[in-house]
């Protein structure tokens, strides 16, 4: 990718720019001494370099498909801080990148409703292998709750994913908790964050 492209010229998500503050407060009261963050399914990198520059403690590893990393590599040289990572390539179903500190946090945004569910339960497992005890896995998004829709805006959401996707999908709470605990993860706070979102803390 040229390295002349401006941002405006860069994929952009209006939904991570307002959904930032309210996720950073959060971050901030959960790991006030994390050292090494790997954000799995960075995308546009506008979460990478807001959470990085406000959170200079943590070293922010960002990471996503083969196919995202071009655009989300762009972003991350316009927009640089000295904790932030040269993105990485990262598909929650092959093998996982070897890290050279040990992952103390893994965070993720808007994916699991875009994973199939064999995604979801690699995800998990990759987690469960990577973060060290005690660690946090922070995860926003959207998600049900025995098995009903929390807002009418997510049915017709959930409606909108599987029409493009049929494997995706906004998925049950009571199944991610099962997949967390199957490796070591146990939830310790669940907050209602703006459009009908979640965010999710879980401690290993």
């Amino acid at each position: 990718m040229p390295q002349s492209l401006t941002l405006q010229q860069l994929p952009f998500s209006q939904a991570c720019e307002n959904n930032q503050q309210p996720i950073l407060t959060l971050l901030t009261k959960w790991l006030p001494s994390c050292v090494h963050l790997l954000e799995i399914g960075s995308g546009t990198g506008q979460h990478s370099v807001y959470f990085a520059n406000h959170l200079p403690h943590i070293r922010w590893q960002p990471s996503d498909q083969r196919h995202y990393l071009p655009n989300l590599q762009a972003r991350l040289n316009l927009q640089a801080s000295p904790n932030l990572q040269p993105a990485i390539e990262l598909d929650v179903t092959q093998p996982w990148p070897q890290l050279t500190s040990n992952v103390d946090a893994i965070f993720s945004a808007n994916t699991l409703h875009i994973m199939s569910k064999t995604m979801v339960e690699a995800f998990f497992i990759g987690v469960g292998n990577l973060l060290v005890n005690a660690g946090s896995l922070v995860i926003y998004g959207p998600f049900n709750y025995q098995g009903q829709f929390t807002s009418d805006s997510n049915r017709q959401f959930n409606m909108s994913l599987q029409h493009n996707n049929p494997q995706s999908g906004i998925r049950d709470i009571e199944w991610i908790c099962q997949l967390a605990q199957q490796q070591g993860l146990t939830l310790r706070e669940d907050i209602a964050m703006p459009a009908n979102n979640r965010l999710l803390h879980f401690i290993k």
